[in-house]
């Protein structure tokens, strides 16, 4: 116990100028006089801590002390702290901790070169992507219920595998013990999620071996032709690798995306301002659906 001290007392003083004694004894639960004996085991050990009395005093360490660090050299340090400040962005705490650690190890200043944020305007994930993290962490088994492509509600038990960005959207890969093979799942569409206190094994669930089908009822890819007006060029930027301007300022693009009630109603939202080019079973589909639409407001 004394040992953890000591060291979060040197990261203490590494971030700070001075510190007071009483604010450290508060910060452990322990005494003033237990401090001070902690910093005479400090000063032994060779650690410059000194104190200074009086108003805004405190304990301090020399300002060129820094805690051996020779196994790595300047450029790996600057890639460590980088790569937390990056992995920081999607808002652990655990990482951020870490970081402030390391920082004070090293005797740098994180540079702040990143800064993510997930979430849309209206739902956040921060409590799933956490808790889904945790799962995956200490290999327990999640339950959810998940609200599919075909607008069905399904109970699922997975084992967490792997957090995954696709396409301005988070998942959850996992194996589903109610499928028997791996599965995808939009971290927007599971709702009561609870992190049981089942665990599983160890096993490299990750292997191409295991099915990696995302539900078998997902209709395969198709190329789709869409023309785009002037006036959504800052989508066709947004959505689109690559497009052809046209004379008007319209846009000729094409992707090869899995067919889908989401592929129509992301066509559909782009409204007057796109045409289906290709191809044509595409084409009658989002006829009839905005047919359908329209019967709505008559």
């Amino acid at each position: 116990m004394q040992a953890n001290r000591l060291f979060e007392i040197i990261y203490m003083l590494l971030n700070k100028n001075i510190v007071p004694a009483r604010e450290i004894a508060e910060h452990f639960g322990v005494s003033t006089r237990t401090i001070y004996r902690d910093l005479d085991v400090l000063s032994l050990a060779g650690v410059p801590v000194y104190a200074e009395k009086g108003k805004g005093g405190g304990i301090g360490l020399l300002p060129d002390f820094v805690l051996n660090k020779s196994i790595l050299s300047e450029q790996e340090q600057n890639e460590i702290l980088t790569a937390l400040q990056g992995l920081s962005a999607v808002k652990t705490a655990e990482t951020g901790r870490v970081l402030q650690k390391l920082s004070a190890v090293f005797n740098k200043s994180a540079i702040p070169w990143l800064d993510v944020d997930y979430n849309g305007w209206s739902f956040s994930k921060e409590n799933a992507f956490h808790d889904f993290k945790m799962a995956i962490l200490e290999r327990r088994v999640a339950r959810f219920d998940y609200y599919g492509t075909f607008g069905d509600k399904t109970s699922r038990r997975i084992e967490p595998i792997q957090l995954w960005f696709k396409f301005k959207a988070w998942y959850i890969k996992g194996y589903c013990l109610d499928r028997q093979d791996i599965r995808l799942f939009k971290l927007t569409r599971v709702r009561n999620l609870t992190i049981t206190d089942e665990h599983f094994p160890a096993r490299d669930l990750l292997s191409p071996a295991i099915g990696q089908t995302q539900d078998e009822r997902q209709k395969p890819d198709i190329t789709i032709k869409l023309k785009i007006a002037p006036e959504m060029t800052y989508r066709v930027y947004d959505d689109f690798e690559s497009a052809r301007q046209q004379a008007d300022g319209s846009h000729i693009v094409s992707a090869t995306w899995p067919e889908g009630d989401w592929l129509y109603g992301f066509i559909l939202s782009f409204g007057e301002y796109a045409e289906v080019l290709e191809p044509e079973s595409l084409k009658n589909i989002i006829k009839h659906k905005a047919s359908g639409i329209s019967k709505k407001y008559l």
